[in-house]
């Protein structure tokens, strides 16, 4: 059984955010919610922002709600996690996107799953906030592909030993970081029996606003045109940096 101590938070929870005033203090909102119903108590979770130069109130917003404030130059989602996670002093190293909500009960349900010491990391899975015929297909797609390789998506959770021991995420990557993150912890854990789990029952509620942008069927035309970074991940691809590092919202 994994065992904590008490002299430090248990959870750090790391949010990367650039330019995110429309959406962190929903997150925000959320968390204070799952902070309150936490069994080990609030003061046991920490929340840090990773600001990736944002030119808004981000960083702002954050430091009026109480969060740590990490500023992180480097335009990269490996770097902008990890910069947030070298400041923090978390026992559980937990990580979601700033246009993301956490359940309620994320954080006791993170806390038992890694209480039996037969699970190594994992994350949350997700749901959306909106629905269409589209995004179902893609919702529906994307779940296959979650039972095909055993890696979800949402709220990743780990301890800080074995975040250390993987290297913490690829800064090479400029996309699916997550998934060779939680690839790698799953290698790390299988020779001592231990696996990653899905807690879908503490889901996290993600934004659609990347199908408000580029339309409900957008994302097949996205595996075409970056795909190939998947395998790659060093070589250019301007569709990848378009979708995931334009500022557009």
């Amino acid at each position: 059984m994994t065992e904590f101590s008490t002299g430090r938070p248990r959870f750090s929870l790391i949010i990367p955010a650039r330019n995110e005033e429309a959406y962190l203090p929903r997150l925000l909102d959320s968390i204070d919610v799952a902070r309150n119903v936490y069994h080990g108590g609030a003061d046991h979770i920490e929340v840090i922002v990773a600001d990736n130069v944002s030119t808004d109130a981000t960083a702002q917003i954050a430091r009026q709600r109480g969060c740590r404030v990490v500023r992180v130059e480097t335009r990269n989602i490996g770097a902008v996690r990890n910069g947030g996670i070298r400041v923090s002093s978390g026992e559980i190293i937990t990580t979601v996107d700033a246009d993301a909500r956490i359940h309620a009960e994320t954080f006791n349900v993170i806390d038992e799953t890694l209480r039996t010491g037969r699970v190594i990391a994992g994350a949350t899975g997700v749901t959306l906030e909106r629905w269409s015929l589209g995004i179902r297909v893609t919702y529906a797609w994307m779940a296959v592909m979650v039972w095909l390789i055993g890696i979800d998506t949402g709220l990743v959770f780990c301890t800080r030993k074995d975040f250390d021991a993987v290297g913490g995420y690829n800064e090479k990557r400029r996309f699916a970081e997550d998934v060779e993150f939680l690839w790698q912890l799953r290698r790390l854990g299988r020779p001592r029996g231990q696996k990653l789990a899905r807690v879908s029952s503490a889901k996290a509620i993600y934004s659609t606003r990347k199908f408000d942008l580029y339309g409900d069927w957008h994302y097949f035309r996205l595996v075409l045109t970056t795909g190939r970074g998947l395998f790659f991940p060093e070589a250019p691809n301007k569709a990848a940096d378009e979708y995931w590092y334009s500022d557009r919202r």
